[in-house]
């Protein structure tokens, strides 16, 4: 199949939604398929060379991009489109929404299938309430057919009823995997990656991965990392990637209050931060780490990539508890799952997972089987079955 995959931010932008897109169209490109990544025109003269053809065409993600979308399908023969949507990733406008109901009203089109990596909704104007969630629900409802990554967002759409129309139809559920592959070099030495960081063997060395996001509950961690070191207890925090991501305003704003945090807790001199990192030293970040603590404010969620990773990685994760149930997910098995938002239930997380060495290694076991599940040869086979459904 020749496969064009839409996606408002590619690598070197920094962005889940980007890393996932590279991600999905090498595995695509593995199994014999040809791929072409349509993304914006502001990363067009920062391609790295890569089997992967990117069409770096789009200036701006407003009406502009339906013809500029709809002609490069034309031109590359796509028999297929997959829009990547994560309303950040198009600087939070509309014009990729309505993109597929303006495409099926052309004369000659592909079928478009949309995944949706989070169900945020896009900015319209003050006050647009309510309306905003119909323009995310209008691009699922004009779509071929929709993918999410998540049981709570498959429930969401599944029960949406715009203007009293029947549930949407032809949704899939596929989990997303590990933008970071476990790679560590021959010469890899645990004591010293973590004496890089200032922990020594003793240390309990917790690491967070992934952006300072309202979301993702860094202030929770902070909070959480200092009352254990208020009780006496060698707890350390290693910040691991970049802090804000090239997508996503508010993030900033949210990694200034981190700051702000930190310095009244007093804890400078037990985190650190990675910064932007290439993915082997992400892993290798990963590795010297004893636990993972990811405490989401929304609950823990197969979209998340920074959990993908830690499975990867076969460690000991202490995460939130997630909004709907995901079986896969066992307390004490593959995880330890804490209340979200809640800085003494993380820290007694931690605790436990350093208090128990047979814990921890049974949630390492665990974590590296679950982590089978998600590998990216399956995701991309699932997705083929996919387009091949509204192709056929």
């Amino acid at each position: 199949m020749r496969i064009g995959l839409i996606t408002g931010e590619y690598p070197p932008l920094e962005g889940g939604v980007g890393d996932f897109t590279r991600e999905l169209a090498r595995a695509l490109v593995d199994l014999g398929h040809q791929v072409m990544v349509i993304t914006g025109s502001s990363i067009a003269d920062r391609i790295a060379d890569s089997p992967i053809r990117v069409e770096p065409i789009v200036p701006r993600w407003t009406h502009i991009c339906w013809r500029v979308i709809g002609d490069a399908a034309r031109r590359l023969k796509l028999d297929v489109l997959n829009l990547q949507y994560e309303p950040a990733a198009y600087a939070m406008q509309i014009g990729i929404n309505l993109f597929p109901w303006w495409y099926h009203r052309q004369p000659i089109h592909a079928p478009v299938v949309t995944t949706f990596h989070d169900l945020l909704v896009p900015y319209l104007f003050p006050k647009a309430g309510a309306l905003r969630w119909k323009i995310v629900e209008l691009l699922a409802r004009s779509s071929d057919a929709v993918i999410v990554t998540n049981e709570e967002d498959r429930l969401k759409l599944q029960t949406s009823n715009f203007k009293l129309q029947s549930p949407i139809s032809n949704l899939h559920l596929i989990p997303i995997g590990s933008n970071i592959q476990p790679s560590l070099p021959p010469e890899f030495d645990r004591d010293l990656e973590r004496a890089r960081w200032g922990a020594g063997k003793n240390d309990w060395l917790t690491a967070y991965f992934g952006f300072l996001n309202m979301s993702k509950g860094g202030l929770t961690l902070l909070r959480g990392v200092g009352l254990l070191a208020n009780d006496g207890l060698p707890a350390r925090l290693l910040l691991i990637g970049g802090r804000t991501g090239s997508s996503d305003p508010t993030n900033a704003r949210y990694a200034g209050e981190v700051d702000r945090a930190l310095a009244s807790v007093g804890l400078h001199d037990r985190v650190q931060s990675t910064g932007y990192v290439d993915p082997p030293q992400v892993s290798a970040a990963m590795a010297a780490a004893d636990v993972i603590a990811l405490p989401y404010a929304d609950g823990v969620s197969f979209r998340r990539g920074s959990l993908m990773a830690a499975l990867a990685h076969g460690k000991a994760i202490v995460t939130t508890q997630p909004r709907a149930a995901i079986p896969e997910l066992v307390d004490g098995e593959n995880c330890v799952l804490v209340p979200p938002e809640d800085a003494s239930a993380l820290a007694s997380g931690v605790r436990r997972v350093m208090a128990e060495p047979g814990l921890r290694l049974r949630l390492e076991i665990g974590a590296h089987r679950l982590a089978r599940r998600f590998t990216w040869d399956k995701i991309a086979a699932r997705s083929v079955e996919v387009f091949r459904g509204v192709t056929s």
